[in-house]
């Protein structure tokens, strides 16, 4: 199968919708994107190449539909609604050496605006010639950075604020959109960043290259740089770090992991620890097979763009088993679109949360060279664990019942 760029997929996937016949056309047309599917229920981690009227995707065009209907349902049923680009964005940027400030005003037509700021560190080497690439880290940064890559940290949580339960409609997005916005931190966080872009790209003078972007986060935060991933697809390279439940592993799976008498986060405890996800996600953490979709198919938002994630199997808490049969099942989305090298996975032990061992270097420079630095015949087949699930038998038949169909 030949790989092609992320870029040149989103070429084909127009090209492939000229060439179909008119009946697939229509088919396209007429996508219908629900935000939930009453009665719904589903013990195995649902299809993610299955349409919402139940029939196979087959083509890029179909898929596109697909991938707009799992979007729809993510936000439906436990992130809430992620509001587009508002009418008024403009930035201002300012640099004294090897710091720069970026200040991203947006604003409604109803003449309401908020303003945020976020510093950039940059390289001391020359830019290149379409500016450096950036890596957005969420609140602090907790991974080794290449050289000649600028560091921007998020202020997330001003963004949204993620105290405890009681921080819901709170911080600069809430300022914006109202209190009562169903948007959960997560999401309010995801749209920060694509302001961040938004701005960067209309702030030519901050010498940053809009189309190489990372962004990362540990634990929390690490659920939060794969929310903002699977919805801004400027966003070239995803780097979720120990994002456990919330994260990338599914929530069926951390119930199967709770079930086995591990003890893990799952569903019903983490909408009492805070606001990461909707109000409405409290419907159905008590029933987890109604939802028509699990977080394999929030990480194939990704694909084919790059993500690499890293779990830790020394903190139980944080579903090891899950993380990786889930990564497993997405892992056959970016199979499917020709590009299993762009998705890796990496889940050791023998560290501390949120500490990044420098053996992981190898994997993790390998995906900054080949998706931030340009560096195209870097190897990125990096998919592994060291099975430690705490006595748990992860069977794939199990969960995953499907094959990956050949879109491209």
């Amino acid at each position: 199968m030949v790989s092609l760029k992320p870029a040149v997929l989103s070429l084909l996937l127009a090209a492939t919708a000229l060439a179909l016949p008119s009946n697939v056309h229509r088919r396209q047309l007429a996508c219908s994107a629900a935000s939930t599917i009453p009665g719904f229920n589903e013990a195995a981690l649902p299809d993610p190449f299955i349409l919402n009227d139940g029939t196979p995707v087959t083509n890029l065009v179909e898929w596109a539909c697909r991938r707009e209907q799992i979007a729809s349902l993510i936000q439906g049923y436990e992130a809430g609604y992620l509001p587009p680009r508002p009418p008024v964005v403009y930035p201002t940027f300012a640099r004294n050496g090897t710091t720069g400030n970026l200040t991203v005003t947006a604003g409604l037509a109803t003449g309401t605006q908020i303003s945020f700021s976020q510093t950039i560190t940059y390289p001391t080497t020359p830019a290149p010639l379409a500016g450096y690439p950036l890596l957005i880290a969420y609140d602090i940064l907790t991974i080794p950075v290449p050289d000649g890559i600028a560091v921007m940290t998020y202020a997330n949580s001003e963004m949204a604020v993620q105290n405890d339960v009681t921080s819901r409609g709170q911080g600069t997005f809430y300022e914006l959109y109202g209190a009562n916005a169903t948007a959960s931190a997560m999401t309010a966080w995801a749209w920060g960043v694509s302001r961040i872009i938004d701005g960067l790209e209309l702030a030519p003078e901050a010498r940053i290259n809009t189309n190489a972007i990372a962004v990362t986060g540990c634990s929390r935060d690490g659920k939060g740089a794969m929310m903002a991933g699977a919805f801004e697809d400027r966003v070239a390279l995803t780097i979720p770090q120990e994002s456990g439940s919330g994260g990338d592993t599914c929530w069926r799976l951390s119930k199967y992991e709770q079930d086995s008498g591990d003890v893990v986060q799952q569903a019903t405890e983490i909408i009492t620890e805070n606001v990461w996800f909707s109000e409405n996600f409290d419907n159905y953490v008590y029933n987890i097979s109604e939802l028509p979709y699990d977080h394999h198919s929030l990480a194939g938002l990704i694909a084919p763009r790059a993500m690499i994630s890293y779990e830790n199997t020394a903190y139980e808490w944080l579903s090891p088993l899950s993380s990786y049969g889930c990564m497993t099942a997405a892992h056959t989305i970016w199979e499917a679109l020709g590009v299993p090298e762009n998705h890796g996975f990496v889940e050791v032990g023998d560290h501390p949360h949120c500490e990044f061992p420098t053996y992981l270097n190898e994997s993790l420079f390998a995906f900054f060279d080949k998706f931030l630095l340009g560096e195209t015949t870097t190897n990125t087949s990096y998919f592994s664990t060291n099975g430690q699930f705490n006595g748990t038998a992860w069977v794939p038949s199990q969960w995953i019942g499907w094959t990956a169909p050949t879109l491209a």
